[in-house]
């Protein structure tokens, strides 16, 4: 048993040696009436749950309801992308929104797809 198992056990060592991806997506909103936003987040955090492909992480919206940006996080980018591309395709404000798919840990030279949504 190495030393970060016998100090976290072995299933929380297990887990912080796998990569994090990471999907971003940046929107605009247009209204401050958020209960749209807020049913799509109902609808992602269900479709990631049921494709056991990460989590829903949350999100930051401008004051104004312009614009916001949604974060998910999971071990493959790709796999929570495709959980959450249904959900995307039928949510109006969703067009013309970017997604970022990142693969690994937030620094300069991770590989990254972005996608622009019709």
């Amino acid at each position: 048993m190495g030393v970060l198992s016998k100090l976290l056990g072995p299933g929380k060592a297990v887990r912080e040696a796998r990569p994090r991806h990471e999907v971003i997506i940046h929107f605009f909103y247009g209204s401050t009436n958020f209960q749209y936003l807020y049913a799509l987040e109902d609808l992602l955090r269900m479709a990631i749950s049921e494709a056991s492909a990460g989590e829903y992480d949350g999100r930051e919206m401008a004051d104004d309801g312009s614009d916001g940006t949604l974060y998910m996080y999971g071990p493959d980018a790709e796999a929570l992308y495709r959980a959450i591309s249904p959900v995307l395709a039928s949510c109006p404000f969703m067009r013309g929104a970017t997604v970022t798919l990142q693969f690994g840990p937030p620094k300069r030279k991770t590989p990254k797809r972005v996608i622009e949504l019709p």
